[in-house]
């Protein structure tokens, strides 16, 4: 059981390092969207095919009373991001723990 454990422990330590590196990418792509990018550069276009898959449901999903100027869904999904970690992360590496005992 040692060999799933670690396999876990292994998953969940890529998955953690894979989140975080995504909550970077959507602090990027609001401070670029605030100097109004070149939409035409790569580094622009990569942020955005990456991050709009989760900010543009996120933004449907707001009521008209939080759309006031402000583009909040990148706060929401840096929220999301850090509850997946802690919640898919943890049990990971809780499920791992388990196994090896």
């Amino acid at each position: 059981m040692f060999v799933i454990s670690n396999l876990l422990s292994a998953a969940a330590q890529v998955l953690d390092m894979a989140l975080t590196a995504y909550s970077w990418i959507i602090i990027i792509r609001a401070l670029v969207s605030w100097v109004s990018p070149d939409p035409f550069n790569p580094i622009v276009q990569f942020l955005h095919t990456v991050t709009e898959p989760v900010l543009a449901p996120i933004r449907r999903a707001l009521p008209p009373m939080l759309r006031f100027g402000i583009d909040i869904s990148p706060v929401i999904a840096i929220f999301l991001v850090i509850f997946c970690k802690f919640f898919l992360v943890r049990t990971l590496f809780d499920l791992s723990l388990q196994l090896r005992a």
